[in-house]
């Protein structure tokens, strides 16, 4: 890995991981870990370019349909691809499938740039991941085997004892809250080669006091009714919730927006 090195491009691909869900910003978008490293990434270099194309809700197979071929034609140096947890999280999941799909978005975009970043994406502490471990940490093998075969670099958020901190999660319960984004941003930069800006990114805040017992049964109540039962209802029906949303940046251009962490 090239130690500092100097890019002029990146295009991210992906779902509401890489599109910024939950770094709400004060217009009402979402920023997140791509538009962060972007922005250290344009600091350094004159005329840096930036596209994101992911958008919430994605499976790999509309990943794959709708941003894969799109990425390759912009020919960026550096290409972020993360996809099929979504998938993972269904009640029906045929993981041959996703694991197909996958090595072939890997397999198209690994020519078109010239570094290809994946990721073992992070997982919350709780029932939730508990349940779908399994198919998560099939996915993730199957990522490192990938990047082995292709030259990929990956990046161990599912590793970060951080990331697996229920602080660093917002009220959703299934999106990082900006200080989790900032903390990915950090580990992508470092993974590129990049020299750290903060060596302990992977380390949990200080402990604190957990919520007493009402705190926590309002939180899941709120949960519940806010979060989870409209997503089942999705599930159910067959809707997702970047059904007819664009991507907020479909074209690859030069990036003006100073973003502060």
């Amino acid at each position: 890995m090239q130690t500092n090195p100097t890019h002029s491009s990146l295009v991210a691909v992906g779902d509401s991981f890489t599109e910024g869900m939950s770094d709400l910003m004060p217009d009402g978008t979402y920023r997140g870990w791509a538009d962060l490293l972007a922005a250290r990434m344009a600091a350094r270099t004159p005329g840096f370019r930036y596209a994101n194309l992911a958008v919430r809700g994605k499976l790999i197979g509309q990943i794959v349909d709708e941003q894969v071929d799109v990425a390759a034609a912009m020919g960026a140096d550096v290409i972020t691809l993360v996809g099929g947890l979504n998938d993972t999280l269904r009640p029906k999941c045929d993981m041959e499938r996703v694991k197909g799909l996958l090595t072939e978005a890997v397999e198209r975009l690994t020519p078109a740039c010239e570094q290809l970043v994946l990721m073992r994406s992070p997982g919350r502490q709780g029932p939730v991941l508990e349940r779908f471990r399994p198919r998560m940490e099939e996915l993730f093998a199957h990522v490192d085997e990938l990047a082995a075969r292709h030259g990929a670099v990956v990046v161990d958020l599912y590793g970060a004892p951080a990331l697996s901190d229920p602080r660093l999660w917002d009220v959703d319960r299934l999106h990082l809250t900006a200080e989790g984004h900032r903390r990915v941003a950090e580990a992508v930069w470092q993974s590129l080669g990049y020299e750290p800006e903060d060596t302990e990114w992977h380390v949990p805040p200080p402990a604190s006091l957990p919520p007493g017992w009402v705190t926590r049964r309002v939180a899941d109540v709120r949960f519940a009714r806010q979060y989870l039962l409209p997503w089942i209802g999705r599930r159910l029906t067959g809707r997702s919730s970047g059904d007819g949303r664009p991507p907020k940046r479909p074209e690859l251009a030069e990036y003006l927006v100073e973003v502060t962490e």
